[in-house]
């Protein structure tokens, strides 16, 4: 509704901004200054209110496009790609948009008419973008317009990114917003994904493995430890009962290491279900084979203590 109201308002004010040269028609040749000083000022009212009717007008379709993909629902991928898609777009065209607007102004005036010509010599709009792409903001400009097109990564993709884990929440094109899982927000340029390594665990599905690593001592049995993980997988909702392994992965001195894993249909199920794994097999262990818990070993020989004389 807002948008709504934001763009009658504007088709209003350029309504008006359209009557200008009636209401200034007192204007004569005698006072040639203030007229064309009047002149100047709308048109560029203008310019500005006809951009901002186009802005209005992409942001409304954008608005009304989206509100057929929902992304609440648990297999979102497609609707995922198509809001990151269509969110960068948008960013593109305002930016385009006011890039033009600027330009137009600058031709009004006269006495900095060359730069809005120069503007658009030539190469055009973008071979300006292209020109400037050397700068750090075009730069990331312009890797936000690869990042919609390849989309290494889409709205609410969980990744890891600088040792963080978290949700992509917001992407811009000159920076991306990552939710963190504590809710704190991670915000880096654009160019950032593009230059550096970063994991994406929901690239083409949500479902994921999770691990859980026990360290114990050699006594225990562990076909007792996969039998209780059978049991308690059993009646958990959080598996999906896809994956569920147990295996001897490292051995030390003093303990063997075992890697359970088990999936899960995302990333923060895959969480909790790790959590509450380790938790009720410690605790299996602790009450079924507490001699079994990881211990260092000393043996003491008794030697007869040699005489003094």
């Amino acid at each position: 509704m807002r948008k709504f109201t934001r763009l009658i308002l504007s088709i209003v004010l350029l309504t008006f901004l359209a009557l200008y040269t009636q209401i200034f028609s007192f204007l004569n040749e005698s006072n040639f200054w203030l007229s064309s000083i009047v002149i100047s000022v709308k048109y560029i009212l203008i310019l500005a209110c006809s951009s901002w009717i186009l802005i209005e007008i992409v942001r409304i379709l954008k608005h009304r496009l989206l509100k057929r993909f929902d992304i609440s629902y648990e297999d979102n991928l497609k609707s995922r790609k198509l809001h990151t898609q269509i969110n960068l777009l948008e960013k593109v065209i305002v930016f385009v948009i006011i890039l033009i607007t600027i330009g137009l102004i600058l031709i009004s005036i006269e006495s900095i008419k060359e730069i809005g010509i120069g503007i658009f010599a030539s190469a055009g709009v973008v071979g300006i973008i292209l020109g400037l792409s050397a700068q750090k903001i075009v730069g990331a400009v312009l890797a936000g317009i690869q990042i919609a097109i390849t989309q290494p990564f889409r709205i609410d993709d969980a990744v890891v990114v600088e040792n963080e884990w978290g949700w992509i929440e917001e992407i811009n094109l000159t920076y991306i917003v990552v939710r963190i899982w504590d809710k704190r927000r991670l915000v880096l340029p654009t160019s950032y994904f593009l230059e550096k390594p970063f994991q994406n665990w929901t690239r083409t599905t949500a479902d994921i493995l999770g691990t859980v690593f026990i360290y114990t001592d050699y006594t225990i049995s562990v076909e007792a430890l996969r039998e209780e993980l059978a049991r308690l997988l059993k009646d958990c909702e959080l598996w999906d009962k896809k994956v569920n392994v147990i295996q001897v992965t490292d051995s030390k001195e003093n303990y063997m290491e075992l890697r359970i894993l088990v999936s899960a249909k995302n990333s923060p199920t895959a969480w909790d279900l790790r959590v509450f794994i380790r938790e009720k097999m410690i605790e299996f262990i602790q009450k079924n084979y507490p001699e079994s818990l990881p211990k260092t070993r000393v043996n003491i020989e008794n030697k007869e203590c040699p005489k003094i004389q």
